[in-house]
C-alpha cells in the first residue's frame, strides 16, 4: 500500500522523544553542575557526574544492538517496531522528571541515584527510539517513500528540538516565579507529557502492518553482525556521525554557559539564543533537501562540517576580540549547518543503507543497524558527558566552579571533533 500524506505526518509526530533527548542534553549536567549565576547549588563533584552518566550510557549502548534485533525478529499483529514505542514512552517521560529529583545532602546516594535513572531512562530511550528509526524502511517500500518519511521525521524533530530549547528559559521563569529548581522541575514536568502524547499519535495513527511486508529477520544476532563486516562504507558513515554529534553535543550543552557566563545576559536570552539557532536552521531546512536530491548527501554534509568547524572556532573569541553581543549572529550562522547535519542526513542515510543491506543479505535487518546506529549516538553522548564536566572547570584552582575558560575550551574540544568527522565522512562512499 502506498504511503499517503497523513501517514507520513503520524510517523513524524511521533520523534517527540526528541524533546527529552534535549532536556538530557542541555539541562542534565546544568542542573547538576549549575553556573554560578543559576540559583542552584552544585549537587556532587564533577568526576561523580561523569561517571554516574558514564555507567548509565554503558548500559544503553548494550541495549540499542539488543532492542534493535529484538525489534527485527519479533512478529504481532501490530507489526515489528510499533509495540516497542508503546511500551516504552510512559516510562521515558517518567524517568526523565526523574532525573530532577535526586537525593541531596550525600554525595553517594546523588552518584547511585543518578546512575540508575540515567540507565533507566537510556534503556527506555533506546526501547523508542531504535524501533521508531527503522518503521522508515519498513514502512517505505521505495526510496521515495523513505526519503518523505526522513523529510516529516527531521521537520518534527527540529520542530521539537526547538520548543525544548525555546521554551525552557520562559517556562523557568513563569513557573518557578523566582525559584529556579521548581521552575525546572515544572518545564520537564510539562516537556515529558508532551513526548509521551507525541509518541502515541504514531502509535495509534501508523497501521505498520498495511504498509509492512510482514518479512522478519531469520538469522542469529552473530550471524546479523556478521553480515555486516563487509560493508566499509557503513562504519565510516558511523564513525562520522559519533564525532559529529561529540561536537554538536557540546555545543548543545554548553550554550546555556555562553549565554549567561559569556554574554552576561539572563534565562530570558537563553531563549532568544535557541530560538535565533533552530529559527535559521528551519529556513535553511528546505534548501539543503534541495541541494542533497541534486548533488547527494556526502558533499552537502562536507559543507556542513565546513561551516561548523569556522562558526564553531569563533566562539572561542567571543568577547576577547568579537563583542559578546555577536554570540546571537554566531548562533544563526551555527544553524546552517545544523539542518543538515544533525536533522536530516542521519534518518535519510541511514534509510537507504539499512536498505541496501538488507537487500544484499536477504533478511530484513533494518532495526539492528539503526540500533548499532543508537549506539554509536549514545557513545558520542557519553564521551561529550564524560570530558565536559571537566573541560567545564578548567583553570578552576580546585574550586569545583565552571570558569571562562572553560567554557571556551568546549569550543576548541567541538572544532576537533568536527574535523575527525569531515574525515570519516570524506572517506565514506555514497
Amino acid at each position: 500500500m502506498k504511503l499517503n500524506k497523513k501517514v507520513q505526518v503520524l510517523y513524524g509526530i511521533g520523534v517527540s522523544y526528541a524533546i527529552v533527548d534535549q532536556i538530557f542534553a542541555q539541562w542534565i549536567l546544568y542542573f547538576y553542575l549549575p553556573p554560578e549565576s543559576s540559583g542552584l547549588k552544585p549537587i556532587m563533584a564533577p568526576a561523580l557526574i561523569s561517571i554516574a552518566l558514564a555507567i548509565s550510557r554503558i548500559v544503553d549502548m548494550i541495549t540499542d544492538p539488543t532492542i534493535g534485533y529484538l525489534s527485527d525478529k519479533i512478529n504481532t499483529r501490530w507489526g515489528r517496531r510499533i509495540p516497542f514505542i508503546a511500551v516504552g514512552s510512559i516510562p521515558l517521560g517518567i524517568t526523565t522528571i526523574a532525573f530532577f529529583y535526586p537525593p541531596t545532602g550525600n554525595p553517594t546516594s546523588s552518584f547511585i541515584y543518578l546512575a540508575i535513572i540515567g540507565s533507566l531512562f537510556f534503556t527506555f530511550y533506546t526501547i523508542v527510539g531504535a524501533p521508531y528509526n527503522a518503521l522508515i524502511p519498513e514502512i517505505g517500500n521505495t526510496m521515495e517513500e523513505r526519503l518523505d518519511l526522513s523529510t516529516w521525521q527531521s521537520l518534527f524533530r527540529l520542530l521539537y528540538t526547538a520548543i525544548a530549547m525555546i521554551i525552557p528559559g520562559l517556562l523557568i521563569k513563569v513557573l518557578g516565579k523566582g525559584d529556579t529548581l521548581i521552575g525546572i522541575r515544572y518545564m520537564v514536568f510539562i516537556l515529558s507529557i508532551i513526548s509521551i502524547i507525541g509518541g502515541f499519535v504514531t502509535v495509534f495513527g501508523v497501521k505498520e502492518k498495511n504498509y509492512s511486508k510482514g518479512e522478519v529477520s531469520k538469522i542469529s544476532f552473530r550471524e546479523t553482525i556478521n553480515s555486516l563486516k563487509s560493508y566499509k562504507s557503513f562504519y565510516f558513515y558511523l564513525l562520522g556521525l559519533l564525532f559529529f554529534f561529540v561536537g554538536f553535543n557540546t555545543l548543545r550543552a554548553t550554550m546555556n554557559y555562553y549565554v549567561e557566563d559569556i554574554m552576561g545576559y539572563g534565562k530570558a536570552q537563553i531563549t532568544l539564543a535557541s530560538a535565533i539557532l533552530f529559527g535559521m536552521s528551519a529556513l535553511f531546512f528546505y534548501p539543503t533537501n534541495k541541494i542533497s536530491k541534486k548533488i547527494g548527501y556526502r558533499k552537502v554534509m562536507l559543507g556542513c562540517l565546513g561551516l561548523l568547524i569556522i562558526f564553531t572556532g569563533m566562539l572561542y573569541f567571543l568577547g576577547k576580540i568579537l563583542p559578546t553581543s555577536f554570540g546571537f549572529v554566531l548562533f544563526a550562522l551555527l544553524g546552517i549547518p545544523v539542518a543538515g547535519g544533525a536533522f536530516i542526513f542521519p534518518p535519510a542515510m541511514l534509510s537507504e543503507i539499512s536498505n541496501k543491506i538488507s537487500e544484499k543479505t536477504g533478511n530484513k535487518i533494518e532495526g539492528i543497524c539503526f540500533g548499532i546506529q543508537g549506539f554509536f549516538l549514545k557513545l558520542a553522548f557519553m564521551l561529550s558527558i564524560l570530558v565536559l564536566p571537566f573541560i567545564l572547570v578548567w583553570n578552576n584552582n580546585g574550586s569545583g566552579n565552571v570558569t571562562k575558560d572553560g567554557i571556551y575550551m568546549t569550543a576548541i574540544f567541538s572544532v576537533i571533533s568536527f574535523i575527525i568527522s569531515a574525515y570519516f565522512y570524506y572517506k565514506y562512499e555514497e
